[in-house]
């Protein structure tokens, strides 16, 4: 993947991953367009920097989805890097019969989202030079957190779904996936200063070097995500999970 002069779409750029992601792409030289929900929070993220924009996008909705796609490339006709960053996290009590709102929010936010402005964008996309889509799936999309099932299955399920948009558009879009291990952002409520993730500094750091790779790595994988990432291959899945369901 080329790392400067693109024009990059983030989602979620209005805070954690997203937003550092954007200021990092942004300060090797890329025009970036940060989306998201709040207008508020994007603005921030954009405050006093060239070549960068805000604009709203909400990923749960397919019909604002399809508005947005064209919106963009209008506005931005030389997009050429998609980075699907947007994501919800829930915890589930599984146990008991209960109210399937967050599961299915989920659902819709961290894979149907992802596939819905995949699908908006690919047309323009793979016209372009240098494109790029970035789908940031997760560690546990390896092993899974059990008190955030539908969290974890749904970046298992983007990770196979960037596994094959990978092969189909050989030749014509780079692919690359994504993995975070857990870092510290507001994800979930108080996780920005929970014992034991990653720093979202330190993240950002072993990240960007991966990404100046050449040739850039298929997975990005900082080194504190390879026990999950591995886990399966490395015998030690059963332990991982056991591991995980402690927290």
């Amino acid at each position: 993947m080329k790392t400067t002069g693109n024009t990059i779409l983030i989602t979620g750029g209005g805070s954690g991953i997203g937003r550092e992601l954007a200021l990092r792409f942004n300060e090797l030289g890329n025009k970036v367009v940060v989306a998201g929900r709040r207008i508020d929070a994007l603005e921030e993220t954009i405050a006093g920097r060239h070549d960068m924009h805000a604009m709203v996008l909400d990923v749960e909705d397919p019909q604002a989805i399809t508005a947005f796609a064209e919106r963009v490339v209008a506005e931005h006709p030389d997009l050429n890097v998609l980075i699907n960053n947007a994501g919800i996290m829930r915890r589930e009590d599984l146990t008991r019969s209960r109210d399937l709102s967050d599961s299915e929010q989920t659902v819709v936010a961290n894979l149907l989202g992802p596939i819905r402005l995949t699908n908006a964008l690919t047309d323009h996309l793979a016209g372009q030079p240098d494109a790029a889509i970035v789908n940031v799936s997760s560690g546990l999309a390896f092993v899974p957190l059990s008190a955030t099932p539908t969290y974890n299955a749904t970046k298992a399920a983007l990770h196979s779904y960037t596994v094959s948009l990978r092969e189909q558009l050989k030749g014509k879009v780079e692919i690359i996936e994504l993995a975070p291990p857990a870092v510290q952002t507001e994800l979930t409520p108080g996780q920005s200063t929970r014992d034991g993730y990653m720093p979202l500094d330190d993240f950002i750091d072993e990240t960007m070097t991966l990404f100046l790779q050449k040739p850039t790595p298929k997975e990005i994988l900082v080194e504190r995500v390879n026990f999950l990432r591995w886990a399966e291959r490395d015998g030690h899945f059963d332990q991982a999970v056991e591991m995980l369901s402690a927290h």
